[in-house]
């Protein structure tokens, strides 16, 4: 049976917009305007450095303003190569701001579900990079807020940023929002930890987790339309 949400929370990365295009784009961009050399296994290493420290975001040890440039550093000591951190990262993160692929089926289902519910983005992503982001999609038009860890001061899964989106989005009752996302640990456990009803965009069949009772399962963003009302 649908259930009708007034609110909609999406999360951002990995759910609306492809983020592994846009950060193998943005990250293959920024070392060649630098000069640095570049294989392919480069990114790969990234990777992993950046995994872990927006994992140690979300359990709030590091600040998105040591993230921003600490990932770069521990990337280039890795790999042996000299260059300019901070400037890597400012380049970066510029050219992943004009980055708006999205995941298959996200225009046509917002453009569906704008009109009946109203729709955020809740995102621990960096500011400099969402707004940008948004600003030059397609989809702007069907979102009516825009929460970003970075400015709000706190990241999912903790409910401050909860509090914050909440109060960004004229504090409804907390059975009229729903959070799609794909983050187990930020937007599922952080859904859960508020009281709002959750569902889990999981595109490559990754295993769930029996701590977790996520109320949907998604394998397409198409499937929310047989969700919500």
């Amino acid at each position: 049976m649908k259930k009708h949400y007034p609110w909609l929370f999406f999360d951002a990365d990995g759910t609306l917009f492809d983020y592994n295009l846009a950060e193998a784009t943005a990250f293959q961009k920024a070392f060649a305007l630098l000069a640095i050399p570049f294989e392919d296994s480069h990114l790969q290493t990234y990777r992993q450095i950046n995994h872990k420290l927006w994992q140690a975001l979300e359990r709030q040890e590091i600040g998105p303003e040591i993230l921003r440039v600490r990932r770069f550093e521990l990337l280039l000591e890795a790999l042996r190569l000299s260059g300019p951190p901070d400037q890597l990262s400012t380049i970066y993160t510029e050219q992943l701001g004009l980055c708006t692929d999205l995941m298959d089926g996200a225009y046509e289902v917002l453009q569906s579900l704008y009109g009946s519910s109203r729709i955020a983005i809740v995102t621990n992503g960096l500011k400099t990079v969402q707004r940008s982001r948004l600003e030059h999609s397609t989809i702007r038009e069907f979102i009516s807020e825009l929460v970003i860890s970075e400015e709000v001061g706190a990241a999912k899964p903790h409910p401050a940023f909860f509090e914050a989106a909440f109060a960004r989005t004229e504090n409804p009752p907390k059975n009229d929002v729903l959070i799609v996302g794909d983050s187990l640990t930020s937007d599922m456990q952080g859904g859960l930890n508020y009281g709002i009803d959750t569902c889990w965009y999981n595109p490559v069949d990754e295993p769930g987790s029996d701590r977790l009772p996520i109320i949907y399962e998604i394998k397409h963003l198409h499937q929310l339309l047989e969700i919500i009302e």
